[in-house]
């Protein structure tokens, strides 16, 4: 560690970050750490910190790794627990789905394609209704995975969320952050959970339990991430205000449950949960 060449290393990682190029809480997550391998000091973990201030999985998963004698040992041991929490959370998540569901989703979520794959591998019959997430487009991603994995897919554009969920049978999206009040995911998640409300569609959030912020049980809740409007409008015309949220707090109370490795857990008993499984996450 030190020289020349895990500096180059290191903030190439940082750039992919910064710039949405490694996209999904906990691909960042994985990423941040490996980041780790090559630039480990107060300045480096502070750096990687600033880049997605708003995800927790990224601080508890430095945090995980330094408490650690061996860094090395450490980063392994947290790419262990990220592999483990996926098989997990997919084996739940896949006992809700049933043969001839029509399953709709939002956004990308590395967690919610582990879910969808595994139903799929276990011989499940159904088709998942998906919206394309404007403005960086990340339900394309999703709805390339499933036609890779062959799992049948129709594509909309968000306006007409509420014609896809009004024909489906359950809704299970991934999320950003889990606080002692709210889930925060992709702007337009509440929106989406609303309609699935209206509709009387079950709404899932999949998630690994590390996405919890333990700061929010002392009060402190400041989640909501504003991009550059150039993602959605270059060039917009003088006067015209350009307002570019990246996530949005979802209220539990339009949520059945959140799927997690520990179990499927309404958003307190979760927190209970978390507390008796991860310590090291409340120090």
């Amino acid at each position: 560690m030190g020289n020349k060449s895990d500096e180059i290393k290191f903030d190439k990682v940082c750039r992919q970050i910064k710039e949405v190029k490694i996209q999904g809480a906990e691909n960042v997550a994985r990423a941040a750490i490996k980041a780790l391998a090559f630039k480990h000091d107060s300045s480096a973990i502070k750096k990687l910190i600033s880049l997605r201030p708003t995800e927790p999985c990224l601080r508890n998963s430095i945090k995980f790794v330094m408490t650690h004698m061996d860094i090395k040992e450490g980063i392994l041991d947290a790419l262990k627990h990220f592999d483990y929490s996926q098989a997990r959370i997919s084996e739940f998540g896949a006992r809700l789905i049933k043969n001839r569901m029509k399953i709709f989703t939002f956004c990308h979520s590395a967690t919610v394609m582990g879910i969808l794959k595994l139903a799929k591998k276990q011989g499940k019959n159904f088709e998942v209704l998906q919206t394309e997430t404007r403005p960086l487009f990340q339900g394309r991603i999703t709805a390339r995975e499933l036609a890779k994995a062959r799992i049948k897919v129709t594509h909309f554009v968000d306006s007409a969320s509420r014609i896809a969920l009004k024909n489906s049978d359950i809704m299970i999206i991934g999320c950003d952050a889990i606080t002692s009040t709210r889930i925060y995911n992709k702007v337009g998640s509440e929106m989406m959970a609303i309609i699935a409300n209206k509709y009387d569609v079950p709404v899932f959030i999949a998630t690994d339990s590390w996405k919890f912020d333990p700061d929010s049980i002392y009060g402190r809740e400041e989640l909501i991430e504003e991009r550059d409007i150039s993602e959605i409008w270059k060039n917009p015309p003088r006067g015209v205000k350009i307002k570019n949220l990246a996530f949005e707090a979802i209220n539990p109370d339009l949520i059945d449950g959140i799927i997690t490795e520990l179990g499927i857990f309404m958003n307190k008993s979760l927190i209970s949960a978390i507390q008796k499984n991860y310590p090291w996450m409340f120090f």
